[in-house]
């Protein structure tokens, strides 16, 4: 099979973004670490700095620091600075999703992943190789190689007074590709090959030569049209605020765009997205001299929490 190089764009950063790589310890992040992490933060905001932080999680020291990482970094809990220590409390959308009355406290629905996977990409986000390959990344197919190589390239471009060694690269990269894709290849199960929960959404295939990684573009039968619209709704509110419309070619090409991190084709965004218009009055799918927008008659942020919100009690209610 032959070798293509990853092809990349480079968007100007966010002034308030500071590039974060290597944190998770080598760990992805496994069933049930955010919601103990979550309610172990919501009990005592120091738990992650206490000696028995290890005892208190029930793992090794290595994963109390990959737990709270990756807490932070899919935004359920946030970190606070107080009499000179870095505290961990909930999040406001921690509280949504994962407080005892929440959407989904145990993670038991794919959508609570697809919205994590979204949380984890969107800005402002301490995951950034995370942020670069679904939002980078224009090629389909890609090696392990391709990508720290590209990487090292795009961080000496994008963030030229940033230090970053490339076994921390070399870390990150792994670390997503074990997230996503499974190998088929796998003859034993080892602390590195624990499969991820992330692994169901199908964003990533392992191919039969081991080597090459294939994004899987498309429509996706777990992903539903609730959890991209409400997507969209965010993003038109962090990228366009005040405005009433978003193009769908901003939804589906731009930068971290839903489409780019879901990697849907305008098929599959433009279905969902006219699917949720016959739902809900205060979405609009418009198209002008062949311009297509979406359009919201209400503050898109509250409208994407309302979708979200009766998405998961009508999962609820169908379990």
């Amino acid at each position: 099979m032959a070798s293509r190089a990853a092809q990349i764009t480079v968007p100007i950063p966010s002034r308030t973004e500071i590039p974060t790589f290597a944190r998770h310890e080598s760990f992805h992040p496994r069933f049930g670490w955010l919601k103990k992490g979550y309610d172990k933060a919501q009990e005592d905001s120091e738990v992650f700095l206490r000696e028995d932080a290890a005892l208190i999680l029930g793992v090794g020291k290595n994963m109390v620091r990959a737990i709270r990482y990756w807490c932070s970094a899919f935004k359920v809990t946030e970190e606070i600075s107080e009499n000179r220590l870095r505290k961990s409390q909930p999040s406001e959308f921690g509280k949504l999703l994962l407080s005892e009355n929440g959407w989904d406290p145990f993670l038991e629905s794919e959508g609570a992943l697809w919205l994590l996977h979204w949380n984890l990409l969107k800005s402002p986000s301490i995951a950034t190789t995370w942020q670069y390959l679904f939002g980078n990344v224009r090629q389909t197919e890609f090696t392990a190689e391709e990508l720290t190589s590209q990487l090292s390239e795009y961080i000496q471009t994008t963030y030229p007074s940033a230090t970053v060694a490339e076994s921390s690269l070399k870390s990150d990269i792994a670390c997503a590709l074990r997230m996503y894709a499974v190998s088929k290849l796998q003859s034993r199960v080892t602390e590195e090959t624990i499969v991820s929960p992330f692994v169901n959404l199908g964003l990533i295939d392992s191919l039969p030569d081991s080597k090459h990684f294939a994004f899987r573009i498309g429509a996706k039968q777990n992903l539903h049209a609730e959890i991209i619209t409400a997507a969209c709704l965010e993003y038109a509110h962090q990228t366009r605020p005040g405005q009433r419309s978003i193009n769908m070619s901003q939804l589906l090409f731009d930068h971290l765009s839903p489409g780019q991190c879901f990697k849907l084709t305008e098929s599959a965004l433009y279905s969902a997205l006219e699917h949720m218009t016959t739902k809900n009055s205060n979405l609009i799918l418009s198209d002008t001299a062949g311009i297509v927008q979406l359009q919201f008659t209400v503050e898109p942020n509250s409208l994407s929490e309302k979708i979200l919100a009766k998405y998961f009690e009508t999962q609820r209610g169908a379990n």
